[in-house]
C-alpha cells in the first residue's frame, strides 16, 4: 500500500486526538475508502433487503429453512477451514470493550481468547473508536503496560500465557460519521475492520497468529458472503495470503439460525465457527415477531437457556458446527463476582451450572464477562473436554430440529411482574446514561451490561405495552422513580437524555429497530473541520 498512489480519499471530520495520527495515516485512511468503494452500495442494499424481509414476515410469510439452498445443506463434501493458530482451545473466551485496563487484564486473564468489542461493550464516540484501535496496536506491540494515577500497575505477562485476539467490529447498520468517503459516513464496521486489518494483521502474522473477527447480528447467507468478499479483496491489497482471516459468526438474529449452515459455507475458507448469543436472539424475535401475541415474553430472567425453543436454538448451532468442522461458542456469562465471600459462592454457582449444560451439550467453549469467572468455566469444559482441544468429533446426530422448534415461543414464565418491569427499566436508564457519558460495559446489579441487555430491557417494555400486560402510567411512574434514583446516585449522569433516549426508543407506536443509530447521531457525533 505504501508505494501505491492513494487514490481514495477519506475525510476526517473527528477532532484530532493524542496519537491519532499514528493510526488515521493517509495509507490507512485509503485502504478504508477502497473498502468503503467496493463494498459501501453492497452494504446499503443488504440493509433494505432486511427491511423487506422485515415486512414480509410481519404480514406473515413463514419462516423456514431455505428450499433454495437444500443443497448445500445435504451436501457431506465440505467443511470449513481447519482452526487456525491460537483458535484451537477455545473452552473460555472473555469479552470487553478495547481500552488500556479491560485489555491488560483480559490478554492476563487465562482465558484462550479476549474479544476486543467495538460494538455491544463500546460507546462509539470518536476517542473510544480510534482509542481503541491504539490499544489493540499496543498490545501486539507489547507496550501497552501502564501505572495508574493510584500507582496501580498493569503488565503484560509472557507471551505464552496471554489470550489471542479476536475483534468484533460493529455491526452493518451502524455508521462512522467522522470518517466521510464520497460525501457519505463510512460504514463503521469497515472502519473498525478496516483499521485493525491494516496496522495488525501482519504483525499479528508475524506473532504467530493472524487477524481473527467476530462478526455480530448477520441476518442471512448474504451478509456472510460481503463479509467474506470483504476478507478477500483486504488479503489481496495487502499482500496477505487468502484464507489468513478467520471470523466467528454470532448467530443472534432469528432469520440466521435458519441459515448457520449456508453462513459457514459463505465462510468456509475464513470460518472460526458460530456462537451463541442470548439476549440478542431474544431482541431479534421480538423486533420481528414482537406484533404477536404468541411471541410474548416474560421477564427477561425467566427467559433461560432451558426454555424448548432456546434449547432448540443451541443444539441446532452445535450440530451444525460439529458437522462442518467449526467450533460451537456459547453464551455470555455476566455476572460480576461479588465480594462477600458468601455471595461470590451463590455466584460461581450459577455460572458453573450454566456452563456445564453448554459443555454436555457439545459447545467447544463459552464466553464470560470478568476475570473472575474464568477459572469455574475453564474447570468446567476441563472436566468434559480433557486434554482434547474441543469436542469437534460429538457431532450431535440426535438432533433434529424443525421451524416450529424454533418458533415455538411461550409465556411458560407467566405474565411480567411489577419486578420485571422494574429492572428493565433501571437497566436500561442506567445504561443509556452510562453510554451517553462514553461507557459501554457497565455493570449494574451483579450483571455486565452492555448494548445487547439494554436492548433486550426496552424492546421488552415496548412489547408489554403493545400487548396491554402493562399500563403506559406504569411504566411512566417507575421512569420517574428510577430517574429520582440514578440522579441521587449519580449526581454529573445527564438523566435527563437518558430519559427522552428511552421514551424514544422503548415508548414509541412503533419500535426502532436499534437505539444505537439515533442516539449516536443525536448525542455522541462532533463533527470538526475536515482533515487532510
Amino acid at each position: 500500500m505504501s508505494t501505491e498512489v492513494l487514490t481514495h480519499h477519506v475525510r476526517v471530520l473527528g477532532a484530532p486526538g493524542h496519537r491519532h495520527d499514528e493510526i488515521l495515516t493517509p495509507a490507512a485512511l485509503d485502504f478504508v475508502g477502497r473498502l468503503a468503494a467496493e463494498f459501501g452500495e453492497r452494504r446499503d442494499g443488504l440493509l433494505k433487503e432486511r427491511r423487506r424481509q422485515a415486512i414480509r414476515l410481519a404480514a406473515g410469510s413463514p419462516l423456514g429453512f431455505p428450499m433454495v439452498t437444500a443443497a448445500v445443506r445435504a451436501d457431506p463434501g465440505w467443511r470449513v477451514a481447519p482452526p487456525a493458530p491460537g483458535l484451537t482451545d477455545r473452552r473460555v473466551e472473555i469479552t470487553g470493550p478495547p481500552d488500556r485496563r479491560t485489555a491488560v487484564n483480559a490478554l492476563n486473564s487465562g482465558a484462550g481468547v479476549w474479544m476486543a468489542d467495538f460494538e455491544d461493550a463500546t460507546s462509539p464516540t470518536w476517542d473510544n473508536v480510534i482509542g481503541g484501535q491504539l490499544v489493540l496496536l499496543d498490545a501486539i506491540e507489547r507496550r501497552i503496560d501502564f501505572t495508574t494515577e493510584e500507582g496501580k500497575e498493569y503488565r503484560l505477562r509472557p507471551d505464552d500465557g496471554l489470550a489471542t485476539v479476536v475483534v468484533r467490529p460493529r455491526g452493518w447498520h451502524l455508521d462512522e460519521e467522522h470518517l466521510e468517503y464520497a460525501g457519505r459516513p463510512v460504514p463503521a464496521a469497515l472502519v473498525d475492520f478496516g483499521l485493525y486489518f491494516f496496522h495488525c494483521a501482519q504483525r499479528q502474522i508475524d506473532a504467530g497468529y493472524g487477524p481473527y473477527f467476530y462478526l455480530p447480528k448477520l441476518e442471512n447467507r448474504y451478509e456472510a458472503r460481503l463479509w467474506n468478499d470483504i476478507f478477500v479483496t483486504a488479503q489481496e491489497l495487502l499482500g496477505i495470503p487468502r484464507g489468513t482471516v478467520r471470523a466467528t459468526v454470532l448467530i443472534e438474529a432469528v432469520t440466521a439460525v435458519f441459515e448457520m449452515e449456508e453462513i459457514l459455507h459463505e465462510l468456509r475458507e475464513h470460518s472460526a465457527g458460530l456462537n451463541a448469543g442470548r439476549w440478542d436472539y431474544l431482541f431479534s424475535l421480538i423486533k420481528t415477531f414482537g406484533h404477536r401475541t404468541d411471541f410474548l415474553l416474560p421477564d427477561r430472567a425467566k427467559v433461560t437457556m432451558t426454555a424448548p425453543f432456546m434449547r432448540a436454538y443451541t443444539e441446532l448451532l452445535v450440530r451444525t458446527c460439529h458437522k462442518r468442522g467449526a467450533h460451537a461458542i456459547g453464551g455470555m456469562a455476566a455476572q460480576v463476582p461479588a465480594r462477600d465471600p458468601a455471595a461470590n459462592e451463590a455466584v460461581l454457582a450459577t455460572v458453573r451450572l450454566d456452563k456445564e449444560r453448554e459443555a454436555e451439550d457439545g459447545f467447544d467453549g463459552s464466553w464470560v464477562a470478568h476475570p473472575g469467572l474464568v477459572r469455574v468455566c475453564r474447570e468446567v469444559f476441563d472436566d468434559v473436554l480433557g486434554d482434547r482441544p474441543h469436542q469437534l468429533e460429538r457431532t450431535r446426530d440426535d438432533v433434529e430440529v424443525v421451524p416450529a422448534d424454533l418458533l415455538s415461543v411461550r409465556r411458560a414464565g407467566g405474565p411480567p411482574t411489577p419486578e420485571g418491569v422494574r429492572t428493565n427499566i433501571a437497566v436500561a436508564l442506567g445504561y443509556f446514561d452510562a453510554w451517553l457519558r462514553g461507557q459501554g460495559a457497565v455493570a449494574i446489579d451483579g450483571l455486565m451490561e452492555d448494548a445487547a441487555t439494554a436492548e433486550i430491557a426496552r424492546v421488552q417494555i415496548w412489547q408489554w405495552l403493545r400487548h396491554r400486560v402493562v399500563d403506559r402510567e406504569t411504566v411512566l411512574r417507575v421512569l420517574d422513580d428510577e430517574a429520582v434514583a440514578l440522579a441521587a446516585v449519580r449526581p454529573w449522569a445527564p438523566v435527563d437524555e437518558a430519559r427522552e433516549l428511552f421514551e424514544r426508543t422503548a415508548l414509541a407506536a412503533e419500535l426502532p429497530l436499534f437505539f444505537t443509530p439515533d442516539a449516536y447521531s443525536r448525542h455522541l457525533v462532533q463533527r470538526t473541520e475536515a482533515q487532510g
